[in-house]
């Protein structure tokens, strides 16, 4: 099959398989929050509430699409699209299963500065979202994004420098391969605790997912940066959103959790997939409890968090292990 033409299958399946996951997951989110919080939650659309995602598509799709007569209109509707494709294209790089069947092109030495570097661009979609608004309340809710995701992106850099140190590489393919696999405490989970932590708490700021959800604070700011936008503009934000989580549980599972390894992938490879997608929805489990269980963080709290704790932390567990990497240490050569 030509290279060109298997990539742009792989590229369809994935597309397709993300946007029903991005359904799903807010599905499970709210089933989820309200078993958390002794209610309900949606069971009227279809058997066990399964069909509540096609429901709220349709809703969007017909709702009312207004535009501000004062927005800068091609910035206007370029932001959502700006939010929306960076969380798409992260998963060209990381490996859903094992083998050259289930990857795109995670074999690139440059993968981990491709998730950085993406996952960078995002913010200016949120951003301009708020400028092109002509909505003071907007602007504010950009502002706030802008300084917190790049705070909190040099925390999540640090703590990936700190994986490649590791790995001794920076293919996210060779990552996976250097926890071990089979072996449950080669995880860098294990090896690197403290940048696990790092990761897991700077993602949750970079996707704006309480307690770090300052940048649509409803009381604060009407709806942030999303307070002009309606219809499928709107839809298209939370589908970023959603489709992000689902990426950075990707990049957690492969960092941290061994990727794709498991018991008997060597004989089964199809089992690699199965792996990976338990611990990705595991990740996307352990956001949703977060946000049914703490409350929102005071702003200038979450900024000194960021510089003042963070970054420093992840910045001295770089250092630490570039010392024992070059000592020799068993479990860091």
């Amino acid at each position: 099959m030509p290279v060109l033409l298997e990539a742009t299958l792989k590229s369809v399946v994935l597309i397709f398989v993300l946007l029903t996951g991005f359904a799903y997951l807010t599905l499970m989110e709210r089933k989820v929050l309200a078993r958390l919080q002794a209610r309900i939650g949606p069971n009227r659309a279809g058997p066990l509430g399964l069909l509540q995602p096609l429901a709220d598509g349709l809703k969007l799709i017909f709702k009312e699409s207004i535009t501000p007569a004062g927005a800068d209109k091609p910035i206007y509707f370029l932001a959502p699209v700006l939010v929306v494709v960076p969380a798409l294209i992260l998963f060209a790089v990381i490996p859903v299963g094992k083998g050259p069947a289930f990857q795109l092109a995670s074999e690139i030495n440059v993968g981990a500065l491709y998730v950085v570097g993406v996952m960078g661009v995002a913010v200016y979609g949120i951003t301009l979202a708020g400028w092109a608004s002509n909505n003071k309340y907007a602007a504010l809710g950009g502002l706030r994004a802008s300084a917190q995701v790049i705070s909190y992106e040099l925390g999540m850099g640090l703590s990936i420098v700190a994986v490649v140190l590791m790995a001794s590489s920076a293919s996210l393919a060779d990552i996976v391969e250097a926890q071990m696999p089979g072996n449950i405490l080669g995880w860098f989970i294990f090896r690197q605790p403290v940048a696990a932590a790092i990761f897991a708490i700077t993602a949750m700021a970079e996707l704006a997912r309480a307690p770090f959800d300052l940048v649509e604070a409803e009381q604060e700011l009407t709806a942030g940066f999303m307070t002009e936008y309606s219809g499928m503009k709107f839809a298209l934000f939370f589908m970023g959103e959603y489709v992000k989580m689902i990426a950075v549980s990707a990049l957690f599972a492969t960092f941290f959790l061994g990727g794709w390894s498991g018991p008997f992938v060597d004989q089964v490879p199809i089992l690699s997939v199965v792996y990976f997608t338990i611990k990705v929805v595991a990740c996307l489990l352990l956001m949703i409890w977060t946000r049914a269980t703490l409350p929102r963080m005071r702003y200038d709290r979450l900024m000194s968090f960021g510089w003042k704790v963070l970054t420093p932390v992840a910045l001295a567990n770089v250092i630490v292990t570039a010392f024992l990497i070059a000592l020799g240490v068993p479990g860091y050569q």
